[in-house]
């Protein structure tokens, strides 16, 4: 997945009430169970039927690095979807979404002003605005550019505008080099 698709994931996941599987026998059992056979699941992880019977069964204890890393972050794509679809809602409608990050802004601006870029560090509370965006941006595939330019927007309006309140002759906003971006709602 891309810096953004996982960032909002992981902020999402934050507002589980009850953890997800943690051994493999009881993360293959979920997915069987999600899934409704040993067939897909099967398919879907790349290894052979017989296998996920074993693990469900609890044969096989211990999996490769590979698969586990592929078990986990398939268990946690379907781990209550309600409160995941829920905390999305209240994101998009009335909390909003907090955006830390780490990297290179800029803006264009009329002549006379200082608008190189430099590395800036925002922790920035974005409105359900643009966390409807964001959200409807990955719902819908949107690739890592237009997620990054929803984000320079929302920047744009909430940090160098503050809301209409300063900078208006400003045009754009330019975010880029990113090296640390998170989310939390």
């Amino acid at each position: 997945m891309s810096l953004f698709g996982d960032g909002l994931e992981k902020a999402v996941q934050k507002a589980f009430t009850r953890p997800a599987p943690k051994s493999a026998g009881a993360q293959m059992r979920y997915l069987v169970k999600q899934l409704k056979g040993t067939k897909a699941v099967a398919q879907m992880l790349r290894i052979s039927q017989r296998t996920v019977e074993r693990y469900v069964k609890d044969e096989i204890k211990k999996p490769r690095s590979e698969l586990a890393a592929r078990l986990e972050r398939e268990v946690k794509k379907r781990w209550q979807p309600q409160i995941r679809a829920k905390a999305r809602a209240k994101a998009a409608s009335t909390g909003g979404i907090v955006i830390d990050t780490r990297a290179r802004m800029g803006y264009t601006a009329p002549i006379g002003s200082t608008d190189q870029d430099r590395i800036r560090h925002l922790t920035v509370a974005l409105p359900p605005v643009y966390a409807a965006r964001l959200f409807e941006a990955q719902a819908a595939g949107a690739n890592e550019a237009q997620m990054q330019q929803i984000a320079a927007e929302a920047l744009k309006d909430v940090y160098f505008q503050d809301g209409g309140r300063r900078a208006g002759s400003l045009e754009e906003v330019r975010f880029t080099d990113i090296e640390h971006l998170e989310f939390d709602l």
